[in-house]
């Protein structure tokens, strides 16, 4: 099964100083047939403008992975954690039994664009933890970078749900594969750029959910892409 959603499908949430796509229902957003795939359950595109962001607020139970895309976000929680997240850059925040935190974009003059997302753990209730590590350009180019997984293989950020997430840089005559074991799913989400994936044309901002056997991620223009494999 391969199934498209379009970036212009998408909510849309403009509250000035952040615009905001939902590829699935969140806040005012709610679409029944958009509540989530799998453990998945967000992926908000932000734009944050300059000298603004996201005041304290609070978060439970929940796997919450920052992706910038363009620009800078600053963290600051209340583990104690504070650093700037920039493109390259993954963050993972585990809420466990309850995190505050705020976001913010300090530059004066640039937007940070970032990916948002949201998995939702095996257990509930665990201490909070944060985690932040870099992945260079080289290293997804051409092929599928391991970024999150329930043990931290291959370096990546350790979430704590039976989901592996890549991303990969894809352009020219560049092929990315990727088998999905019995049972699994995967959602492909563009980040920027245009790919094909099995067979489907997709743009910036689109996505393909798919329980195939394989994924073919290829004719990429510039693309920067994330592959969420779920159980």
């Amino acid at each position: 099964m391969n199934a498209v959603r379009r970036a212009g499908e998408r909510g849309y949430a403009d509250h000035g100083w952040l615009k905001s796509f939902h590829s699935f229902s969140f806040a005012d957003y709610h679409d029944p047939a958009h509540m989530g795939w799998g453990a998945l359950r967000v992926i908000n595109e932000d734009r944050i403008a300059p000298g603004t962001g996201f005041g304290t607020h609070g978060h439970r139970d929940m796997e919450i992975i920052s992706y910038v895309l363009a620009g800078a976000l600053a963290h600051r929680d209340s583990m104690g954690n504070g650093s700037a997240i920039a493109p390259g850059d993954v963050q993972r925040m585990s809420a466990g039994r309850g995190v505050t935190h705020s976001e913010f974009n300090h530059d004066p003059r640039g937007e940070t664009h970032f990916l948002q997302i949201w998995i939702e753990p095996a257990v509930r209730g665990i201490e909070p933890s944060y985690e932040q590590k870099h992945y260079t350009a080289a290293e997804k180019r051409g092929r599928l970078r391991l970024i999150a997984s329930p043990d931290g293989a291959e370096g990546s950020v350790t979430i704590h749900q039976d989901a592996r997430v890549y991303a990969a840089l894809v352009d020219g005559a560049e092929r990315v594969r990727h088998a999905l074991g019995s049972g699994r799913r995967a959602y492909l989400h563009v980040a920027s750029g245009s790919v094909r994936a099995n067979g489907e044309a997709l743009s910036a901002g689109d996505a393909l959910k798919t329980t195939a056997p394989e994924i073919v991620i290829e004719r990429g223009t510039a693309a920067e892409v994330l592959l969420f494999d779920l159980a």
